[in-house]
């Protein structure tokens, strides 16, 4: 009897593990998303108050509700401090999201991390800007040194007998800065009368433009044309100049062409920019990733979105079909 006892002790065990291992294999093997059985995802955001990043975010919760499968958590915010997102990374590792997107804020920092969700077998979406290594599963992006090229060739136009010109630089160490002036300098190389008389960072934000702009007012007479490497830049160097009474003197562009109330292509359309690019946000390109990574599908490494450039012609048109808010 006692024999008898134990047998059937040991088989309702066994039977009981199978259910619990049956159970993970659908959810994935993973228990970030609850008994819904979903494909949980961690998103690590550089900074929220960039108005590109808070319509990224805007955009991916859109997309990602299209697919029933999948599940985002709550977007975590690093506000550009890299140590603040290397322990948001590192938490969504801890819980086993099933992918791990991140827009890194430095590039160097935020290596480590991301290795170590390579290492702990999560897929890793870097969505906008670099990491030092290839152990992610895909890039997605726009082409940043065509954005600045394109910048370029605009200014050439605007001073075909040349000109001074100001850049306004994002974060020093972020790639996309780095390649969006490559490009701009690309773009003037033709017209050598085309002279850059200051650069200098200003963390892609309107507030430290603007004050970097008021001391350029000061110090340069002759300023024909401001480049900044994205629209709250450019809008806030606008700003200064406007108060000072010299935005007429000179003509203004920036990059990333948002279709809101604030954003570049209405800026455009009021004439406060000369232009601006849309950048894409790439949301809707990474909900159709990790979709397919959920089914698992194979998916390109690298994925290099065009730029549309935003000019008087097209702002209108270009306002209407990216808005996002309808």
């Amino acid at each position: 009897m006692i024999r008898t006892t134990k047998r059937l002790a040991a088989i309702a065990a066994v039977v009981a593990a199978l259910t619990v291992a049956t159970a993970c294999a659908a959810s994935g093997g993973n228990s970030s998303g609850g008994d819904d059985g979903k494909f949980v995802i961690g998103y690590s955001q550089s900074n929220n108050a960039e108005p590109y990043r808070a319509q990224l975010n805007l955009q991916l919760q859109h997309y990602v509700k299209q697919y029933p499968n999948l599940k985002l958590l709550p977007i975590t915010d690093a506000h550009q401090d890299s140590s603040t997102q290397v322990r948001q990374v590192q938490q969504f590792i801890s819980q086993k999201v099933d992918v791990l997107i991140v827009s890194p804020n430095e590039p160097a920092p935020l290596t480590p991390p991301v290795e170590q969700a390579c290492a702990a077998q999560i897929p890793v979406i870097i969505l906008d800007r670099s990491v030092n290594t290839d152990c992610y599963t895909t890039f997605i992006g726009g082409d940043n040194v065509q954005a600045g090229k394109l910048a370029g060739e605009l200014t050439a136009k605007l001073l075909p007998s040349g000109g001074n010109v100001v850049e306004l630089q994002g974060i020093l160490s972020n790639q996309p800065q780095i390649d969006r002036d490559k490009g701009f300098r690309e773009g003037i190389a033709a017209n050598p009368s085309i002279k850059i008389v200051a650069h200098r960072e200003a963390k892609w934000v309107k507030p430290d433009a603007t004050t970097v702009m008021q001391q350029w007012l000061q110090q340069y007479p002759k300023i024909d044309v401001v480049y900044a490497e994205n629209d709250p830049m450019a809008l806030g160097a606008y700003l200064a100049a406007q108060q000072a009474g010299r935005a007429k003197d000179m003509k203004f562009i920036g990059t990333d062409g948002l279709a809101i109330p604030d954003g570049g292509i209405r800026a455009v359309q009021l004439g406060e920019l000369a232009g601006t690019f849309i950048y894409p946000t790439c949301a809707q390109e990474a909900a159709q990733v990790v979709d397919q990574l959920s089914k698992h599908q194979k998916v390109d490494h690298k994925m290099t979105l065009d730029i549309a450039p935003v000019t008087t012609d097209n702002a209108a048109a270009l306002y209407q079909k990216y808005n996002f808010g309808g």
